[in-house]
């Protein structure tokens, strides 16, 4: 059951309950918390593995969200555009504006 643990980091109790079960090995998900608490080893999915918050720090320069938004001009005229956001960097990417969005 350690042995499951430590080579599959991301398996939970159940996850690791489940493979025994498969093995023919009745046990129950809470004798496998016990097991692995008193093992030292933690026995939630994510032992060593990075927060969400490092996460999405990490992956911030790949990431870019577009939008597609009105803007209303000083003339009272509606414009539509379609903008891109690079996460990594801040920036903003005009990629086009149009007073028609559905025509050619």
């Amino acid at each position: 059951m350690l042995r499951l643990a430590r080579e599959n980091p991301r398996w939970g109790c159940r996850r690791i309950q489940g493979e025994l079960a498969r093995l023919r090995h009745r046990i129950g998900v809470s004798t496998v918390w016990k097991i692995l608490t008193s093992a030292g080893v933690d026995p939630a999915p994510r032992r060593g593995g990075p927060t969400w918050r490092e996460f999405l720090t990490s992956q911030a320069e790949a990431i870019i969200a577009c939008d597609f938004l009105h803007i209303d001009l000083v003339d009272l005229r509606r414009v539509y555009t379609l903008i891109f956001l690079e996460h990594g960097t801040r920036r903003l990417h005009i990629a086009g504006v149009t007073a028609h969005p559905t025509a050619q």
